[in-house]
């Protein structure tokens, strides 16, 4: 048996994309245990290198990815939905905003909510202003990083949802590599997305042992905070991240999300509360003011006319910018899960706003507070632990009441995060890796991946701390980063043509309606139709129709017909289906729908043929998701004109912009 066949029976990863990835992380890790030192100064000239040549791409490029969304948002694109026409979304407004609004939490947050304003306060970047300290912090969590976020995952949610293909990154390039997606230019897409998820949920485990750590020395169940802690630490959370990921309980993983979210929001009101209010609520408004005033310069900023800032620039711009992408597929397939049925639109306003407005407000309720305590009452103990930053937060609650209750708050949100966060990656590494996103993933795969995550994430810990970690990110996020901006490109392209394909009215020569039998139809309009009225009209005309239409387009043209029937259901369904091979197949259907009628409109006098609350119509459906209509006044010559119409604009189609749309079947990626 071969090695691909065994990986084929015994797991649901693509041989290829799981191989070529293993063999690239093993390869660093034997090179950093075999000879730590080497590669640590090899990793520090790679960083170097990036620093200084490709600094400028990073800035420009996530700029770009914030006013191509802006873009796509108020142009005639924004109109279009994560799905078909008809479609509704899943959850309401509400609910897909509180969960965006839990995208936006995560270790990150708890690690720099303190630690980043602090530091930027200390640094000659801000001039010993509160106000520039606060305003690198929002530039750095704030709209560009939800840009990148943003990119990714209307990717994802547009290709899955309305070209129907897998919920995969591969599915991105479709309108470029079209079937080749499923060949080895998707696994290279595969093999880059992977490497750099990896890396970026490494370096998150890396700050979340840390602060972990510090914190159990803080309240007193540790004597110190070292590297033996931080490994013990790495592996009781990937444990429990992997135990949760094979369990299945995904009902009591979302309780404990939902009640982290709730533990984390009101750590934020204790210390709006009890930390220096007025100014706090003062400084919200001042510094949403002058973050938005702002932006533009900071987003095309590179410090080149201020060599003295460019350690600073690098050492956090350019890193947190190499974070985000990092992060992009593992957050961009969240989002785009709960995002199926909204517009482009309100897809985009709700994914770059919510996110952001909240980061501000966190960080301007912990980071000005923070601030505020350390010039009049620490007289400058916080500033001297910046080189320490995982102590922070626990040192500055040490300054507001119950220190111990809400240190220990602390700890179970970080350990509540840490833990979703490994189990949600360990889910998102799995999609990345498999060769079939609908296949379920064994239970070893978890523990794979809980052991890899916590062995390198130990082994570059050891190597060089949390700056390893960053660096690895750093250089695996530079090819993802080129990758997402062709992304980009193939996402207009997509829409461009989609736009152009359903706006698209069907021949004024398939209009066929004249005055001929207009008193029966004048009957049906005034008789309120009902279930079994729509099933006679498919059995009686409907059915006919299709038959003797399918007959002649098989005996005479060859053509692979086939008609399927559902009359015993609920809701009774007639299609005409015409095969094809290399294209998504012609479908004319036609399905009963119930309507509401008003109450007013059952108790008018002048409308007697109304006598129910529901009425029902054969309405059209077609393969491309488009909005059918009422076909219930059509004789059977009538209807089989009608499928005509469509056929001949299904025929056009093909052979223009429905080449790019419909020209695919969903099938499963090559093996």
């Amino acid at each position: 048996m071969s090695f691909n066949s065994l990986i084929q029976r015994k797991s649901s990863f693509n041989p290829v994309v799981i191989t070529v990835t293993l063999f690239l992380v093993m390869l660093l890790l034997a090179a950093t245990l075999i000879a730590p030192e080497q590669i640590q100064s090899l990793l520090n000239v790679a960083k170097e290198a990036i620093f200084r040549n490709f600094s400028w791409f990073y800035i420009l490029t996530f700029s770009l990815f914030l006013f191509f969304l802006i873009l796509l948002a108020i142009s005639n694109l924004g109109s279009i939905k994560l799905g078909t026409d008809e479609e509704e979304p899943e959850f309401s407004f509400m609910s897909w905003l509180a969960m965006l609004f839990a995208a936006g939490m995560g270790v990150g947050l708890m690690f720099f909510g303190v630690a980043e304003p602090l530091m930027h306060y200390a640094d000659p970047i801000s001039k010993g202003q509160a106000q520039q300290a606060m305003l690198h912090t929002f530039f750095h969590w704030g709209i560009h990083a939800w840009s990148v976020y943003a990119v990714i995952s209307l990717a994802l949610a547009y290709f899955a949802f309305r070209y129907k293909l897998p919920l995969a990154l591969r599915s991105c390039f479709y309108p470029l590599l079209k079937d080749k997606i499923n060949s080895r230019w998707g696994d290279m897409v595969d093999i880059l997305a992977l490497v750099a998820t990896l890396f970026g949920i490494i370096t998150t485990l890396g700050f979340g042992a840390a602060q972990l750590g510090s914190g159990l020395h803080q309240i007193g169940l540790l004597s110190e905070n070292n590297f033996t802690v931080q490994v013990v630490v790495i592996f009781s959370v990937m444990t429990l991240a992997v135990l949760s990921a094979i369990s299945g309980v995904g009902k009591g993983v979302k309780i404990l999300s939902e009640t982290n979210l709730v533990l984390a929001a009101l750590l934020m009101v204790f210390v709006l509360v009890s930390g220096p209010t007025l100014h706090l609520l003062s400084a919200f408004s001042n510094n949403l003011g002058v973050y938005i005033s702002n932006l533009i310069e900071l987003s095309f900023k590179t410090y080149v006319y201020e060599p003295d800032n460019n350690g600073w620039f690098n050492a956090w711009t350019i890193i947190y910018w190499a974070w985000w992408c990092s992060w992009a597929p593992f957050v961009g397939l969240f989002i785009a899960r709960i995002s199926r049925g909204r517009t482009v639109r309100e897809f985009i306003f709700g994914v770059l706003a919510v996110p952001s407005l909240f980061c501000v407000l966190w960080f301007t309720v912990f980071g000005n507070s923070a601030i505020w305590l350390d010039t009049h009452i620490a007289n400058g103990a916080l500033a001297q632990l910046t080189s320490a930053p995982e102590q922070l937060l626990f040192v500055f609650l040490s300054y507001l009441p119950l220190p111990t209750l809400t240190s220990i708050v602390a700890l179970i949100v970080i350990s509540l995060f840490f833990i979703t966060s490994a189990d949600s990656g360990i889910y998102v590494l799995n999609n990345i890796a498999s060769r079939d996103k609908s296949m379920a993933s064994p239970k070893w795969q978890a523990v794979m991946w809980g052991v890899l995550m916590s062995v390198v994430a130990i082994a570059l810990t050891a190597s060089g701390g949390l700056a390893v970690l960053q660096t690895m990110t750093l250089i695996t996020a530079l090819p993802f980063t080129v990758l997402m901006i062709v992304m980009a490109f193939s996402l207009w392209k997509a829409l461009e043509t989609d736009k152009k394909y359903f706006a698209t009215n069907v021949t004024p020569t398939s209009i066929f309606w004249s005055g001929a039998r207009w008193k029966e139809r004048l009957g049906k309009m005034l008789s309120q139709s009902q279930e079994h009225d729509i099933l006679a009209f498919l059995k009686r005309t409907a059915l006919p129709a299709m038959r003797e239409l399918g007959r002649e387009l098989d005996t005479v043209y060859g053509l692979s017909v086939q008609i399927n029937t559902q009359f015993d259901q609920n809701e009774p369904s007639l299609e005409l289906v015409i095969e094809k091979s290399t294209m998504r197949n012609f479908i004319y259907g036609i399905k009963s729908v119930q309507y509401q009628v008003a109450e007013q409109m059952v108790q008018e006098g002048n409308l007697p043929h109304i006598q129910s609350t529901s009425s029902y119509a054969p309405v059209t459906y077609f393969s491309d998701g488009r909005n059918g209509y009422d076909v219930q006044y059509m004789s059977r010559e009538e209807l089989i004109a009608d499928i005509l119409k469509q056929y001949e604009r299904y025929l056009s189609l093909m052979e223009h912009v429905g080449q790019d749309i419909m020209a695919h079947e969903q099938t499963e990626l090559a093996e």
